[in-house]
């Protein structure tokens, strides 16, 4: 596979990174170079991570992946928009700027749901037969750097704005907008 065609894919799976990230730092309105590192390591290593694990399922649990894949990535980005939304209506929010997506149960929520299409594209290699170690690199490159990118590009956006909840809201609804989209591509709708 030449270099070009892997780093395509690499970037059209890394765009829901990016979204994810560009809401994470609205949201977080100030970002450090811990949380910007720990949310691009995580989302890299998903993302090469589970291109390599769909590679090595190969066609044994192609079936079952396909027919299921949207529906993961959607639950997952759903539950993550759907609390980001609630906390910036809660009438008595903490002083403290809420939920903190470079962390914990969410940060590891948000890295599956971002990193289900490189499943796939990991068992469309084994299918096609090509090695996945360069592209899974490539993949996991991109993925972070973009992931960076959106994250400091997010906090720039929110701290112009200082819209407050809004900015928690409008994070919670892109997540599920991607989410939609994700059901949209496999014509759920």
């Amino acid at each position: 596979m030449e270099f070009t065609t892997i780093l395509l894919i690499a970037i059209a799976l890394a765009v829901d990174a990016f979204a994810v990230a560009l809401a994470a730092g609205v949201n977080l309105c100030q970002v450090n170079l811990r949380q910007t590192l720990r949310l691009a390591l995580h989302f890299g290593l998903f993302q090469g991570g589970m291109n390599i694990i769909g590679w090595a399922s190969g066609l044994t649990v192609r079936s079952l992946i396909e027919s299921v894949d949207h529906w993961i990535a959607f639950g997952l980005l759903a539950v993550v928009g759907v609390r980001m939304i609630i906390e910036a209506l809660k009438e008595e929010r903490e002083e403290a700027e809420g939920i903190d997506p470079t962390r914990g149960r969410m940060l590891v929520f948000l890295s599956v749901a971002t990193s289900i299409d490189a499943l796939a594209v990991g068992l469309s290699f084994a299918v096609l037969k090509i090695s996945v170690w360069l592209p899974a690199l490539i993949i996991a490159l991109v993925a972070a750097i973009l992931t960076a990118v959106g994250l400091r590009l997010g906090c720039l956006l929110g701290a112009a704005s200082r819209l407050g909840p809004r900015t928690e809201i409008g994070g919670g609804l892109v997540l599920l907008a991607i989410g939609l989209k994700i059901l949209a591509e496999h014509g759920v709708f």
